[in-house]
């Protein structure tokens, strides 16, 4: 089993991070788009799913929000970078800015 980034295809700015990942992501990490249901193995809810962004590694572990941005940037040479998002003063700041966004999103609400 491998890493597994389920992502809002719908959602432009998504998307286009997600076009980003894929072209520097190491092969250890599956990227899946909720709106693809088809391929969904998981017992969360498509509109938990499009909520706020979700990852589960390999060993079964969900991990949401920008701990799972963190964790699938960490498959690409980059991954240094957004492991800067996760120092004390910065996570504090950058997680509620993440939440915030994701609350106001318009593109989950149309699953």
């Amino acid at each position: 089993m491998l890493d597994t980034l389920y992502y809002d295809g719908k959602c432009p700015l998504c998307s286009q991070e997600i076009r980003l990942l894929a072209r520097f992501k190491d092969t250890s990490l599956t990227l899946i788009d909720v709106h693809s249901k088809d391929n969904i193995q998981t017992s969360h809810t498509a509109q938990t799913l499009l909520a706020i962004l979700h990852l589960q590694t390999k060993e079964g572990q969900w991990i949401i929000g920008l701990d799972a941005t963190v964790k699938a940037w960490g498959h690409t040479k980059f991954g240094f970078i957004f492991s800067l998002l996760r120092w004390p003063i910065i996570k504090q700041i950058s997680d509620w800015l993440y939440l915030k966004w994701a609350k106001k999103r318009a593109c989950h609400i149309n699953t």
